[in-house]
């Protein structure tokens, strides 16, 4: 009888013993994310570049609020969604809205702006006409051809009255949109790193402004600019949706948001960016 009732009590001990780490397990289980949401260490990517420097105060300031950033650099503005999407980066800062949705239609990204950064007005630069009205019929003129920035150039034109797109035509306007064209002006798609670069080979090209720059294009060179008022083209920090509300992204939007970054992006920039927040 008492070996009988020894081997319940273990029984229950045992049963016990299991009852509570079942319980360690669960609570771990429940307190994990909570601590990973709590990250310090960040890696955040950018384009190669002139950012590179404002990135560098940026994670100055950042480390005042106890986050320690890793800048990852890439070269081509289609990595870095890609990256973020896949958890390789916590964050990015390099786009705009309208090339985000763009992307999040193409590829089905799960990404939301959290900051914003800067705005590069676009131009329309040249090397062989000092006016507008230099342009002559059937001037060869090269825009970016990548989506979002291929309709942008093209409001650029329009606005100047040099095309008209057809009614209607959203954000995303090619050359196929081009209802009235009076100058027969031959518009050619490049890609957006190589149009600056090859300013000296048409009559004119519209640039984007970071890229006018490591074209070596001056602001001499800009016979037009799109407006900067209402601009639906500002840049942003960039997360995962699934992370926009968790402690970290505040301090690092606020690591970027104030004025010792200012000071470096308008050092950097020299004035064809601005502030856009």
């Amino acid at each position: 009888m008492l070996n009988i009732t020894k081997n319940i009590l273990s029984r229950r001990v045992a049963l016990a013993a299991i009852a509570v780490a079942a319980v360690s397990v669960s609570v771990l289980s429940v307190s994990g994310p909570a601590v990973a949401e709590d990250k310090k260490d960040l890696k955040v990517g950018i384009i190669s570049g002139e950012d590179e420097d404002v990135w560098r105060v940026v994670t100055a300031e950042a480390a005042k609020k106890g986050l320690t950033i890793e800048t990852v650099v890439f070269n081509d503005y289609t990595q870095p969604n890609e990256a973020l999407e896949r958890g390789e980066i916590d964050a990015n800062a390099f786009q705009h809205l309208p090339y985000l949705e763009n992307q999040i239609k193409t590829n089905g990204y799960k990404i939301v702006p959290v900051g914003y950064t800067g705005v590069w007005p676009i131009g329309l630069y040249s090397n062989k006409h000092k006016t507008l009205a230099d342009l002559p019929e059937g001037a060869v003129v090269g825009v970016p051809n990548d989506p979002s920035n291929e309709g942008r150039a093209l409001r650029v034109l329009q606005n100047e009255g040099l095309i008209k797109l057809k009614d209607g035509t959203g954000i995303l306007a090619t050359i196929a949109d081009i209802a009235e064209n009076p100058k027969k002006l031959e518009i050619k798609e490049l890609d957006a790193g190589i149009v600056g670069r090859s300013v000296e080979d048409l009559d004119a090209a519209v640039v984007n402004t970071d890229w006018a720059l490591k074209s070596g294009l001056t602001p001499e060179n800009r016979i037009a600019q799109e407006p900067v008022a209402d601009n639906p083209y500002r840049n942003f920090i960039a997360v995962r949706e699934e992370s926009k509300d968790e402690p970290w992204v505040k301090p690092l939007v606020e690591a970027y948001q104030n004025d010792a970054v200012k000071a470096e992006f308008d050092r950097v920039y020299k004035g064809t960016g601005i502030s856009a927040y």
